[in-house]
């Protein structure tokens, strides 16, 4: 049983890292994105909908990153160029979502896709009790794993991210050295919105291979909670994403045990232990926001 929760904390928790990724590369650059839920449902029916056209799951995570990608698009739009409230506006922007894939993707419904499936990799997976929970899994969440080390070591260790996060901490600053904050803001809030797409694509084409309405059921507004408990680090977020992963299994497991536990509490046991773990480190640690995370940036301040 352990074998089990931990293998689901990977393949279930792959969706919600991959947006919490995305939305820390956003939040690192001043712009919060609630609309991340969106863009998870928009990346799952892309996805989903062109991996059924063509038979390539590929081609259909492309699509679903690309789908994702358009609804940060809008957000960006409003937020960055129309000076819009972030808050208000990733929140219109979710519902935009969750409105748009359920008109699209009733033709959908009940039909099944040839999709990603675990691969094992040789020798490694027949390693007793690790194999099966660290070396059989779906294209997308080994590539997944590789991401976060290149994200942290974009993010601190190269000049981009030092562009990144300047524009997330004294966008001013960055302006006075030649560098545009709100075109460094729009990259960040497009490549979180592709990476929350792919997340979506994740789980219609390499976790259910299905589509139904609103099948994200929150993992966006965790991802965006996830980038809070990880103190905007891409190692923290992904271990908490293994944790709302890893309750999720949690709650199949006790499912199947039949135990007289309500289906209902088993539902908001993932959401609960990430509250629990948010309250943790709010209590444990000074909190480490970028400075102009959430404010706009218009020139004024440096004297255009």
């Amino acid at each position: 049983m352990i074998a089990d929760i931990l293998t689901g904390a990977f393949r279930s928790g792959t969706s919600v890292m991959l947006a919490s990724q995305g939305e820390l590369i956003s939040e690192r650059a001043g712009v919060i994105n609630l609309g991340t839920e969106g863009s998870m449902l928009a990346g799952a029916l892309g996805g989903f909908a062109v991996t059924a056209w063509t038979g390539n799951p590929w081609l259909g995570t492309l699509a679903g990153g690309l789908c994702g990608l358009l609804i940060s698009a809008i957000h960006a739009f409003l937020v960055l160029t129309c000076h819009a409230n972030q808050l208000a506006t990733g929140l219109t922007i979710m519902f935009f979502g969750m409105g748009l894939t359920s008109f699209f993707g009733r033709g959908f419904v009940s039909k099944q896709i040839v999709g990603f499936n675990p691969i094992p990799i040789p020798y490694l997976s027949n390693i007793p009790f690790l194999g099966q929970i660290l070396f059989n899994h779906d294209p997308l969440t080994y590539l997944s794993i590789v991401l976060v080390p290149l994200l942290w070591y974009l993010l601190f260790r190269t000049r981009l991210g030092v562009i990144l996060r300047a524009a997330g901490e004294r966008e001013e600053v960055l302006f006075a050295n030649g560098f545009n904050p709100k075109l460094v803001r729009y990259a960040a809030v497009l490549a979180g919105g592709f990476l929350a797409g792919i997340g979506g694509a994740q789980l219609s084409v390499a976790y259910t291979h299905s589509w139904v309405e609103n099948m994200v059921q929150g993992r966006g507004v965790v991802a965006v909670a996830l980038v809070i408990f990880a103190s905007w680090k891409p190692t923290r977020a992904m271990l908490g994403a293994y944790l709302f992963g890893a309750a999720q299994a949690l709650q199949l497991t006790v499912q199947q045990t039949q135990l007289p536990i309500s289906p209902f509490f088993l539902f908001m046991l993932p959401y609960l232990l990430t509250l629990a773990a948010l309250l943790v480190v709010e209590l444990r640690q000074r909190s480490q926001t970028p400075e102009a995370l959430g404010k706009v940036f218009t020139g004024n301040s440096a004297g255009s």
